[in-house]
């Protein structure tokens, strides 16, 4: 079925999928590590370019195939390349698009993770890197320089929950001949889609949204055109970063819920939401859907919702923090985001802990900032669980 001019959530369900011989209403898992050849030039072909098909599973597969061809349908994207992780991901990022003496801005508050790695290991290669408060478009102006490569944004910002507006910052990115790249996993393609406001590459750790269940790890780059895809798609294959046929089917089989578990999560996240802005117990409050929010007009702009990730800091800072945390008990202590259970975590100590103090001051990572992902569960029962939990402070 050619779903490209199909609705969302027709996508989510056909996009990309194929019927194979048997007629299986799903897409198989094709676990397999090789694929044999009719004959001798059918190999040669294939390896040539000349033939379309399979030849190992680290260069293509049947199964992953069909969901790389879903993704950059939900993204309105030339094609996906997905991988291992999200990490993954972001390392395949860098290495395909920066080289030694180039230059790379991100935002401040990234994921930890993704600049950890970018200043403990690419830095020792020669890739120059700036971190900075990326909601400020004269921020990216400054930073960038002649060598300057990529411009690489994460909107909203882990844990910050900091917007930066994807359609300004690409419009100036482009005019230094940059490539932006949008780590949009905290809004999944169903509430915001970069590449419609101008970004070049969307990545995603499918862990999280896309997936929506906590049982597999993934990621995922969607480019916009063919030059950018083949890059990525070059790395990834040489770098051996490919995903598992079974952890495609994983989040095939995941995704088709994702307007119906981000529709009841962002319900629920509103509520959540509103209930923590006037409590006594709760410093400040970054949502999205809150008029109180700084950039609230900003995400009814670039998103179509509001999402279900909450940022917070609690009275009695750090250790306010603990006792809150200590004391929920139907709210998960773990890190990760965007499954159907709710989660709550501190991001001082735990995703952002590579970093230092004062880079963590400098991206608004406070040691009283909890970060608090909203699942699907009857909101009374995650807003009594809060209650309880915030008494004991």
């Amino acid at each position: 079925m050619d779903t490209k001019n199909s609705g969302f959530d027709t996508k989510l369900i056909h996009a990309g999928d194929f019927h194979e011989e048997f007629g299986a209403a799903v897409v198989p898992i094709y676990q397999t590590s090789t694929f044999a050849f009719k004959n001798a030039q059918h190999g040669a072909d294939l390896f040539a370019g000349k033939e379309k098909g399979y030849i190992y599973t680290r260069i293509g597969n049947p199964t992953i195939d069909a969901l790389e061809n879903k993704l950059a349908q939900l993204e309105n994207g030339y094609r996906g390349v997905v991988m291992a992780s999200g990490m993954s991901a972001v390392t395949t990022l860098y290495a395909a698009l920066l080289k030694q003496g180039d230059h790379m801005i991100s935002t401040g508050a990234v994921y930890g993770p993704s600049r950890a790695v970018m200043e403990s290991i690419f830095a020792d290669f020669g890739v120059e890197s700036t971190y900075t408060d990326t909601s400020l478009i004269e921020n990216i102006e400054k930073a960038i320089k002649p060598n300057t490569k990529l411009l690489y944004l994460e909107t909203p910002a882990n844990p910050t929950i900091q917007l930066t507006d994807i359609k300004k910052a690409s419009e100036l990115a482009h005019k230094h001949n940059i490539l932006v790249c949008v780590d949009n996993t905290f809004s999944s393609p169903y509430l915001q889609r970069p590449l419609d406001l101008g970004a070049d590459i969307v990545l995603h750790s499918l862990t999280k949204f896309i997936n929506g269940h906590a049982d597999i790890v993934g990621g995922a780059l969607i480019a916009k055109d063919e030059q950018v895809y083949a890059k990525l798609r070059k790395t990834m294959t040489y770098m051996g970063g490919n995903m598992d046929p079974h952890q495609a089917y994983m989040v095939i089989r995941g995704v088709k819920t994702l307007s119906l578990r981000i529709e009841k999560a962002q319900e629920n996240a509103q509520k959540i939401a509103e209930y923590l802005e006037n409590h006594p117990k709760i410093e400040w409050i970054k949502y999205p859907g809150l008029k109180s929010f700084a950039q609230h007009e900003l995400a009814k702009e670039q998103m179509s919702g509001f999402g279900s990730m909450i940022s917070f800091g609690v009275k009695g800072g750090l250790k306010g923090g603990k006792i809150l945390m200590d004391n929920v008990k139907l709210a998960l202590l773990a890190v990760s985001l965007g499954g159907v259970e709710t989660l709550i975590q501190h991001p001082a100590s735990m995703t952002h802990a590579a970093l230092s103090k004062e880079e963590r001051l400098q991206a608004d990572i406070t040691d009283e900032l909890v970060r608090f992902s909203v699942g699907i569960e009857n909101v009374d029962d995650i807003i009594a669980d809060l209650d309880q939990a915030l008494e004991k402070i």
